[in-house]
């Protein structure tokens, strides 16, 4: 069981934040947010093309880099540090991670160097009002046309990445009621885009007899989507704790340099207790995030599963305790769009309701007997 970086992954760290904390500053992502309309950096999205991490754990033979799930958690962890808006989850780990494990060759070849070139950008489309957090209680149907064409019609909500997707990676009930996967041009489509509360952004898509290709086999899609989740789940677990890193030290300065009654407001205890109060939260994030890498490499697809879940009830437990704390220790400041730790705070907040909630989580801990078991 490795639990320490590999000196590549060092390396790939080391290189990645050193781009973000040279170009990608507190007051740089303000900006993005308040004056770009597009809300993220095409700029910075090719400087991650060209240090390889949007083909990251592509083949080789696809333009990629042919890395794995450690590498992913380093560079997410790194993005949660710096709070990075570019659609990364959406285009990466979701959209290109499908292609990746579900596609054929030729529709692997025909999408995923473009992704890694920075070219292309993919959004996965599954989630529909009403149907929770459910990936078989769905109302978009496919329907078979000539040869291999298919056409959608449905609706599909907060499409994480779908305000700006060149090609969409959607779920869709097929005629035999089989929940399969088709790519969709997004010219075919309508859809309302929109910045979402973390300030990344999405869209409701509405398929009307949109013409599609079936992503592989349908009989084998809804494996591929349920792995394709947990790898992006413990993605942000990862993203969760480079966040949470960012507002420990962010509150801890802060305390240093706020001053009160002629002295800073770190000599006081109860407030040095709350700070320790969130190293720990911190700390067991850290941990629990290890477990869901690790978690990962399980073949059970049911273990695989229980174990990530039991890490991100544990980590949005603890973003929530760190974030808190850091917004009531820093007062009024905390508030302020102008400051980040508000910021880092809403983007955790949303992790948390991100392919499921706590209830949905414990659920899928509980169904697999708990993650500590007799002997």
């Amino acid at each position: 069981m490795e639990l320490e970086l590999t000196d590549e992954q060092r390396m790939l760290t080391d290189a990645v934040n050193s781009l973000l904390d040279k170009r990608y500053d507190a007051n740089t992502r303000l900006q993005l947010l308040e004056q770009d309309e597009l809300g993220w950096s095409r700029e910075m999205w090719k400087q991650y093309a060209e240090l390889g991490l949007l083909g990251l754990t592509f083949d080789e033979q696809y333009g990629g880099a042919g890395m794995g799930v450690g590498e992913l958690s380093v560079v997410m962890e790194a993005f949660g540090r710096a709070l990075v808006l570019e659609p990364f989850v959406a285009t990466v780990v979701l959209g290109g991670g499908l292609v990746s494990a579900a596609g054929s060759p030729e529709q692997k070849q025909q999408i995923l160097p473009g992704v890694a070139g920075g070219e292309t950008l993919l959004a996965f489309a599954a989630t529909e009002a009403g149907s929770r957090w459910s990936l078989t209680d769905i109302e978009t149907r496919a329907t078979p046309g000539d040869g291999d064409a298919w056409t959608l019609r449905g609706e599909k909500v907060a499409v994480l990445g779908g305000d700006v997707a060149d090609t969409l990676v959607v779920t869709a009930k097929t005629p035999d009621g089989v929940v399969g996967l088709f790519l969709v041009d997004a010219a075919d489509v309508a859809r309302a885009g929109y910045r979402m509360q973390d300030g990344l952004g999405g869209a409701d898509i509405v398929l009307d007899d949109a013409l599609a290709t079936a992503l592989g086999s349908p009989a084998d899609a809804l494996g591929h989507v349920e792995a394709a989740l947990d790898i992006a789940t413990a993605g942000l677990c990862a993203e969760a704790v480079g966040a949470m890193e960012r507002m420990l030290w962010l509150t801890v300065d802060y305390l240093k340099t706020r001053v009160q009654f002629g002295q800073p407001i770190s000599v006081f205890q109860a407030l040095q207790f709350r700070a320790a109060d969130m190293y720990v939260s911190y700390e067991q994030a850290k941990s629990m995030a290890i477990l869901a890498r690790l978690g990962l490499n399980d073949d059970d697809p049911a273990e695989r599963h229980r174990s990530v879940s039991a890490a991100k009830v544990q980590i949005d437990l603890s973003s929530r305790h760190v974030g808190q704390e850091a917004i009531q220790l820093h007062g009024g400041i905390g508030m302020t769009m102008e400051y980040p730790v508000g910021h880092y705070m809403k983007r955790t907040a949303v992790i948390a309701k991100t392919f499921a909630d706590q209830n949905a989580l414990l659920e899928a801990v509980g169904a697999g007997g708990g993650i500590v078991r007799e002997s």
